[in-house]
């Protein structure tokens, strides 16, 4: 039986309806593209989307709760996602 995204931690039904929408429709597909890339096809069609998901997303991939991603790891992630953002033209407000 296929883990569900909602099964991740930091991950859970309304989560998981977000990445479904944009997409992302396994667990695989998360490890597969790390959580700048998910974060960014999210914000495509959902550009309300928090930084929170990222933080989330992250945690899920790592196992860590998206807070100590939020804390630890926040300046890293942030990085990697304005160079993403660079490299495919996407301007967005990462000051949350």
């Amino acid at each position: 039986m296929q883990q569900k995204i909602s099964d991740l931690a930091n991950l859970g039904p309304q989560s998981q309806a977000m990445l479904e929408a944009a997409g992302i429709c396994s667990v695989q597909a998360i490890y597969d593209l790390g959580s700048v890339q998910v974060y960014l096809q999210v914000k495509k069609i959902n550009p309300k989307a928090s930084l929170n998901l990222l933080y989330a997303l992250e945690g899920a991939i790592s196992g860590l709760p998206w807070q100590t991603i939020a804390k630890e790891h926040k300046t890293s992630l942030l990085l990697a996602l304005e160079n993403s953002e660079k490299q495919i033209g996407i301007i967005t407000n990462t000051k949350e």
